[in-house]
């Protein structure tokens, strides 16, 4: 007695433990389920020990989280009213109030630099004392801030368009916490709400904070969507194959608790949930019906054959066991190559894709034939599908193409082919925070208001260390600084920059009784009597700390960018770091560019070099497994070209649809490889027990070989084709495009393996077909029972 066999005795004499077993486990993931984290951070692309993340780690340590900031706009000239104007910065005043911030800026807050002759020192003096009550009055403070406080300008206010900005810096210890959440949507979110109704304005939010607290919402909302379409649109499409409420039951009650041991394994495993691992439920919904597919159509195979059931039940676990097995190593093993890059992201999404996989086999293979033996046998109304009209149809022109059409096979592979490599060429790189976010919420929106008025909301950082305590404060160093700071303003994509080198112009323009003309950079001679007037204030202490540290070694630049691709960001950072080495000389100074974009951007590059290299680990992988099961190098070339030729078209596909390669797209080879390889095994399998049976004759064996699983083949690929394209009612753009770059890379898959393969196979036959080439397995794939048939 064979090993299958064996297995199907086990399950089917235990069926009563087996199902126990099945609750008990269930059930102790369901209590695992309340460890699921959210992500409140964003995904770290990178190992933990690279240079970026260091540089990056090294700046948090000086300055701490850069992301903590909140800005709150409109753009609205009735703004300029007294009761609007004030009830504007009312609204800043009532957040300041609150716990979780640390402090706002708004027009209220704003302080004037004087220069105090007497006492030698710069006074801090409020804009105003008492709120404005005419529109004359708020007209005079917008002069004052428009034209005589340039330090503000972009900080809070657009001087052109006369939009208005008000900063919230949230506490620090919480913006990467649960807190934070909470206070967006109990607190902030509410608070703008009443104010938009009771004045009538518009107020856009945007800013770090904001930002990944309503997108982590968004994957919350989508992993329902995902999940009950997925169960939806594959029940329908498993329904309309097999007519049968007892098979899509069956299938959706394995599903079902595959879905509940994913998000089981997330919290058992202390993983957060991600835009990636979101994906996993679905996923296994996806990828656990074709499982279901072949075990069934086998067992109506075998029940319309000859009547029997526990016959029945008992050679769909023999027959069919070994074949899935292998299929779901297969496309476990696609997934598993991403355990060997060392972004967690990846490596956390790896291991749960291939854990969940191999444990959705492990249920259907143990509920589908326990559950059917509680049952009685299907009707013939619930066979008729095998004999399938249309089915039969599509069957017989493949065949027809295979037999009498293998040269155009061939000219469409090589027109494709040479296509692909074309559009292949044109794909570009793109990294960025927001790039997927959802176009239509309307915080996306605010992102783009925010790009336009004020330079962007993500921040990217200078780190400047002087290697000497108050090194900073040098003349020498602020005019290098000041070389930064222009170069940075020449460039569009970024934010006017803020940095000591802005105190430091706005303390000269002070010392000159607050002439804007002299907002620059003190002389020689007059740096020792202005800065003498800033040692002596007290009040430049604060507003120093945010962009010096305590020791004066450390000073940062602070600038914001828009929504940039990584080819754009290579360039900035290459001219700013041309900069940075003319200007700051290394035995004197350490500088480096960081801040969360920068990470992120450099995150995507660094995922793009390990492509190559866990697509074809992946490749490897798989090769050794056909190599085990068919121990035919030649075999192994055949069956790769047909699963390589989808990859080729969907790269083709993303160069002339502009689907740039990004952390999102980055998964859709090695997906699509992995699941694309089970149609071939599947097919092989049935060929070389086809071979065995008519004696070598090779013909005869591809064509019984395709008509026997081209059923079983077109099904699984519409299930997954339909199951993938669910993920493209999503509302993130990586999402979208990995679910319909997948689903049109299995279509292709499924085309491939059921006409070049077998094409391949009869133009090569006399170099593979043979027994010293195509020798006896390492493992019985289909049992010899059914080979000696």
């Amino acid at each position: 007695m064979d090993f299958w066999s064996r297995v199907s005795r086990l399950i089917l004499r235990n069926r009563y433990l087996v199902l126990i077993l099945i609750a008990a486990f269930t059930a102790f993931l369901v209590t695992q389920m309340k460890y699921m984290r959210f992500s409140y951070t964003e995904a770290n692309l990178l190992p933990e020990n690279h240079e970026v993340n260091v540089q990056y780690d090294q700046f948090l340590d000086i300055f701490g989280e850069e992301g903590n900031l909140i800005i709150l706009g409109i753009k609205d000239s009735t703004v300029f009213t007294p009761e609007k104007f004030n009830a504007w910065n009312q609204l800043a005043k009532s957040l300041d109030t609150l716990n979780e911030v640390d402090f706002t800026l708004s027009i209220a807050d704003v302080k004037k630099l004087k220069a105090d002759r007497k006492k030698r020192q710069f006074v801090l003096e409020p804009l105003y004392e008492d709120m404005p009550k005419t529109e004359e009055e708020v007209n005079e403070v917008k002069k004052q801030l428009f034209e005589k406080l340039p330090f503000y300008d972009n900080l809070l206010y657009n001087k052109e368009t006369e939009t208005l900005q008000t900063a919230v810096y949230i506490n620090k210890e919480i913006v990467n916490t649960p807190v934070r959440k909470a206070f967006v949507f109990e607190y902030l979110e509410p608070t703008i709400k009443k104010f938009e109704e009771e004045t009538g304005l518009d107020v856009r939010v945007s800013g770090m904070p904001y930002i990944r607290t309503l997108n982590s919402q968004n994957i919350v909302d989508e992993i329902g969507l995902f999940v009950a379409g997925a169960l939806l649109i594959t029940a329908l499409i498993f329904f309309f194959f097999f007519r049968s409420f007892r098979a899509t039951f069956i299938t959706l009650l394995v599903v079902t608790i595959g879905v509940t041991w994913a998000f089981g394994f997330i919290g058992w495993l202390g993983y957060e949930i991600t835009v990636l691992t979101a994906l996993i439920p679905p996923l296994i919904i996806v990828i656990g019906v074709p499982n279901a597919v072949f075990l069934i159509n086998k067992y109506q195979q075998e029940i319309k054959k000859h009547g029997q059931q526990a016959k029945a039940l008992q050679r769909v676990i023999t027959k069919i066991g070994n074949a899935t097995l292998m299929t779901n190593i297969t496309t476990a093993s696609g997934f598993a190559t991403f355990v060997f890059v060392k972004s967690q992201l990846l490596r956390e999404f790896g291991i749960l894709a291939s854990l969940n996989i191999i444990s959705i086999f492990i249920l259907a293979l143990l509920i589908i034939p326990t559950v059917y033996s509680f049952m009685a046998p299907p009707k013939p109304k619930h066979l008729n599908h095998l004999e399938r009209r249309w089915m039969e149809n599509v069957v017989n022109w493949m065949e027809k193409m295979v037999r009498e059409q293998r040269i155009a096979v061939y000219i469409t592979t090589v027109a494709v082919i040479i296509l692909g490599i074309i559009g292949l060429y044109q794909i570009r790189v793109s990294g960025s925070l927001i790039e997927d976010m959802p176009k239509g919420k309307a915080f996306y929106k605010d992102i783009k208001f925010f790009e336009e008025e004020f330079g962007g909301i993500m921040p990217l950082e200078i780190l400047i260390d002087t290697k000497k305590e108050k090194g900073v404060m040098k003349l020498s160093t602020l005019k290098r600084m000041e070389k930064i700071n222009e170069e940075i303003e020449s460039f569009p994509e970024l934010s006017k920059p803020i940095s000591i080198v802005n105190l430091v112009k706005y303390s000269k323009q002070a010392y000159y009784k607050g002439n804007p003309k002299y907002y620059q950079l003190p002389s020689s001679q007059e740096q020792s009597y202005i800065f003498a007037y800033t040692r002596n204030s007290d009040g430049n202490a604060n507003m120093l700390n945010n962009f010096v540290d305590s020791t004066g070694q450390y000073a940062r630049i602070t600038t914001f960018m828009k929504d940039i691709g990584t080819d754009k960001m290579d360039g900035i950072q290459e001219r700013l770091q041309q900069v940075i080495d003319k200007e700051f000389p290394e035995k004197r100074y350490a500088v480096s560019l960081t801040g969360k974009a920068l990470v992120f951007l450099k995150g995507t590059n660094y995922l793009i070099s390990n492509l190559v290299f866990s697509l074809s680990l992946a490749i490897v992988l798989i090769s050794l497994f056909m190599a085990w099961m068919f121990r035919s190098f030649r075999m192994i070339l055949i069956s790769i070209i047909p699963n390589m030729l989808p990859l080729l078209i969907t790269a083709g596909l993303m160069g002339f649809f502009d689907i740039p390669i990004k952390p999102s797209t980055i998964l859709v080879f090695s997906i699509a490889f992995g699941i694309s390889v089970d149609d071939t095994i599947h097919f092989l399998a049935k060929y070389r027990q086809e071979l065995i049976a008519n004696n070598w004759a090779i013909r005869k064996s591809v064509y019984a070989a395709l008509r026997e699983t081209g059923v079983s083949m077109f099904y699984t690929s519409i299930v997954l084709f339909f199951g993938f394209l669910i993920f493209t009612v999503s509302s993130f753009g990586g999402t979208i495009a990995l679910g319909g770059l997948v689903s049109i890379t299995l279509l292709f898959a499924m085309v491939s393996n059921l006409l070049l393969l077998p094409s391949l196979l009869l133009t090569f036959e006399d170099k593979i077909a043979n027994k010293k080439v195509f020798k006896e397995p390492a493992i019985k794939i289909i049992p010899q029972e059914e080979q000696n048939k």
